[in-house]
């Protein structure tokens, strides 16, 4: 009974701590997001927002990054229930959508590098390939924390501290799914106005 209530005091406390580093990572989001809006328009005689991708591959894109959110989702669903074989399938199904949503990132990029239009062409293209690629960590960050967990899950079983593990990176999930709308929002839909 005290090993329960000591459990779930540190998972609390965990949980808590988590959720003040996703507050201090938002923080530093807000703060690309500001730059990003100032330096939208200096171009530079270059491309602009609405030239950067098709509005349906980014829609595509955002589309794998809201499923894999989702199978987290049941990935968690599944932790509650005890079912290690399908936190396992869903968090591999998971990880599939998130190297999707990373690979047409990555396309983009090229695309763009290729075509000529670096982050040093001019300050729209600074602010837009840091954003994204800020972004980009954050998923890969996520990608391999999913690894950790399975190998850890497939080591020691559904503890009360892999379901806390696992909450936090649930939590990591909406956190940069969240951020992606913003994203997709401030510099795919508004850039295409």
């Amino acid at each position: 009974m005290t090993t329960d209530i000591h459990h779930d005091e540190t998972s609390s406390k965990v949980i808590f701590g988590f959720w003040a580093y996703i507050l201090t990572d938002f923080i530093m989001f807000a703060a690309l997001f500001a730059t990003y809006i100032v330096l939208r328009n200096n171009t530079f005689g270059s491309i602009d927002a609405s030239q950067v991708a098709s509005l349906h591959y980014v829609l595509i894109q955002t589309m794998y990054l809201l499923a894999a959110n989702f199978t987290f989702g049941l990935c968690l669903v599944a932790s509650h229930s005890a079912s290690k074989a399908r936190v396992m399938l869903w968090m591999g199904v998971t990880f599939l959508l998130a190297l999707g949503f990373l690979r047409m990132e990555q396309h983009q990029f090229c695309h763009l590098i290729a075509n000529g239009y670096t982050w040093q062409t001019s300050a729209f293209l600074s602010a837009f390939f840091t954003l994204l690629s800020i972004h980009g960590i954050h998923v890969i960050v996520a990608l391999l924390w999913m690894v950790i967990v399975a190998i850890q899950l497939s080591m020691h079983g559904l503890t009360t501290t892999m379901k806390t593990r696992l909450t936090c990176l649930g939590l990591f999930i909406n956190f940069i799914t969240m951020i992606w709308i913003v994203i997709f929002t401030l510099v795919y839909l508004m850039g295409a106005i």
